[in-house]
């Protein structure tokens, strides 16, 4: 599993200890060899310099040389999972845009997890409306200023394919080796709309996508670990990928 972590593009590391538990948690429950990317962060390394850090992750590993070097033996690279929370789930959805052109030697992206991935866009949706007075870690405005530091300095609005990625001028996936894909939602979640269209998108688009909703929960829960939907989620993901990899077996 390569994850990417999440923070709004411009604050946390894969050595924080929120991630570094949940990425030994992933390790011990599904069980997996976990690798945390440690990209670069905005303002000061705007978009892309997050998605070009992600494929030169996956490039890497996909040398033999580094393999031996850095991952354990038994670590199985034609079934590698992607997976990522908020601005995480964000990049991660575009690294694999870009793997689905490269020619890789022996990696093979098997499966998406994203977990509460931050999309947006130019209309403010009903759960951002909703949310936006009480969110408990993200309001319009806080969104806003994230989407400013991530983006170029040249004008944009938040209808470009990077930001609104199901919108009007996002990018047409339907003939991509595009994986089966995970996507989680909260109910007190700001960014649920954009998400939820998102799963909608996959599918109409043509790809395998499970939907799992935590209706009760908020941004990024399931860093606490004294919340039952952590543990839950936790769960969740280890029967997608085995939901996935089963697939995979029977076809070959």
């Amino acid at each position: 599993m390569v994850f990417f972590h999440g923070g709004a593009y411009i604050v946390l590391s894969p050595d924080v200890n929120i991630y570094d538990d949940v990425c030994r948690k992933f390790a011990r429950e599904l069980p997996a060899v976990v690798v945390s990317v440690n990209y670069r962060l905005a303002p000061e390394h705007r978009h892309p310099a997050q998605h070009d850090d992600g494929l030169d992750v996956l490039k890497f590993l996909d040398v033999e040389e580094n393999r031996s070097k850095w991952l354990p033996e038994n670590a199985n690279i034609s079934r590698c999972f992607i997976a990522g929370d908020s601005a995480g789930g964000h990049i991660a959805l575009h690294v694999i845009q870009r793997a689905s052109q490269f020619n890789f030697q022996k990696l093979k992206v098997t499966g998406l997890v994203a977990i509460q991935p931050f999309f947006g866009g130019e209309e403010r949706t009903e759960s951002e409306i909703r949310i936006d007075g009480s969110a408990l870690i993200l309001s319009m405005k806080w969104t806003d200023w994230f989407w400013n530091a991530f983006m170029p300095l040249e004008s944009y609005n938040r209808d470009h394919p990077i930001i609104n990625v199901s919108g009007p001028n996002g990018v047409d996936i339907s003939e991509m080796d595009f994986p089966a894909t995970m996507v989680v939602v909260a109910g007190f979640d700001g960014l649920r709309d954009w998400q939820i269209r998102y799963y909608q998108w996959l599918k109409k688009s043509g790809k395998e996508a499970y939907l799992v909703d935590y209706p009760n929960t908020f941004h990024t829960f399931y860093v606490f670990p004294e919340l039952p939907e952590s543990d839950q989620l936790i769960l969740k993901v280890k029967d997608f990928i085995h939901k996935v990899l089963n697939k995979v077996s029977s076809a070959q």
